[in-house]
């Protein structure tokens, strides 16, 4: 992450919170990120610098004339100062500063098989305790750590895959 990409997002952020509408400017975040990735030429268009500038805002003024002013504004400002092409990674900072803020986390689970709800609900539990915030898990299923669970959460990683394990045993004897 960019530390101009940082200052983006945060400042729209404080708006945000400023006005209590961090959920809103998600929502037009969700949004222009679902228009750029649709549209990739809209997006190439925007960042163009051969494109005057006053056609390209014109062009953001039109697409999203229904969302909030100050987000038509930001949208704006990335353009004119040649940074629409890192509006993912401003996305990206405002999800997160928005799940601090609301004191929810999400943990990427990988395990062998599929977990039943019982288990999910059970991991939830006890992330949530462990974190000290609402967890969401997004899981996944890799036959290849063989069994166990790999957890991605709040920037680190809990590997109880029985494939790290055997990694572990295999360095042991190899010494």
């Amino acid at each position: 992450m960019t530390e101009i990409s940082n200052e983006y997002a945060t400042a729209l952020f404080s708006l945000a919170l400023e006005e209590k509408s961090e959920r809103e400017y998600f929502g037009c975040l969700e949004i222009a990120s679902a228009l750029f990735k649709e549209s990739p030429d809209y997006l190439e268009f925007l960042s163009c610098p051969s494109i005057p500038i006053e056609e390209r805002t014109k062009a953001v003024d039109e697409a999203f004339a229904s969302m909030p002013e100050h987000m038509v504004s930001f949208l704006k400002i990335l353009c004119e100062k040649g940074r629409i092409s890192d509006f993912e990674e401003c996305f990206e900072i405002y999800k997160k500063l928005l799940s601090e803020h609301e004191k929810r986390s999400v943990a990427n689970v990988t395990s062998a098989v599929e977990l039943t709800e019982e288990e999910k609900n059970a991991l939830i539990k006890k992330l949530s305790e462990k974190e000290g915030c609402t967890v969401t898990l997004n899981c996944t299923v890799d036959a290849s750590i063989i069994g166990g669970l790999i957890i991605e959460i709040g920037g680190k990683v809990i590997d109880g895959s029985v494939r790290k394990k055997l990694y572990d045993v295999k360095d042991v004897i190899a010494k």
